[in-house]
């Protein structure tokens, strides 16, 4: 039984939302699937993946196929890259201590660049808003040049 992991498409019609699922691979895109593991929704901004990163460590160990965007969404969310650590380990590169070390910093390092975008979004937001409901503060108007021009009395 070849086993997936990808996204099951939900929401209605020009508004995605996916749930991230391990599935057969014979199953339909939008039929039965083993275990749900996170979901996806591109139409925030930035787009918000909720995932289970051991869940889909331990489908990953397991044998589980993802799909290429299902991949992309693993990478973005570390999942490869503790495979990556993993198979160091098995080979004897590092410990299990500091693989776990370099995934944790890394995950820590990648949540707040996260968090930095979600609030800058965030702020855009806010700063629109203000400006739509005429609150925004505006701006001062360019000073413009005086030009005196002379009478011909003064000269």
């Amino acid at each position: 039984m070849p086993v997936k992991i990808r996204l099951q498409r939900r929401g209605r019609r020009k508004r995605p939302f996916y749930h991230i699922v391990v599935a057969d691979g014979r199953s339909p895109r939008d039929g039965r699937f083993i275990e749900k593991i996170g979901t996806y929704n591109p139409m925030t901004k930035p787009a918000t993946i909720d995932l289970d990163r051991d869940k889909a460590f331990d489908w990953l160990m397991k044998g589980a196929q993802p799909t290429d965007t299902a991949r992309a969404i693993l990478k973005f969310k570390g999942v490869m890259y503790r495979k990556h650590l993993e198979r160091g380990v098995k080979k004897g590169a590092l410990t299990a201590e500091q693989a776990m070390a370099k995934y944790n910093e890394w995950v820590d390092a990648k949540d707040a660049k996260t968090a930095e975008r979600f609030e800058a979004e965030a702020e855009v937001k806010r700063k629109w808003y203000e400006q739509l409901s005429g609150m925004a503060i505006e701006a001062e108007a360019p000073a413009i040049p005086s030009v005196e021009i002379a009478s011909e009395e003064e000269e």
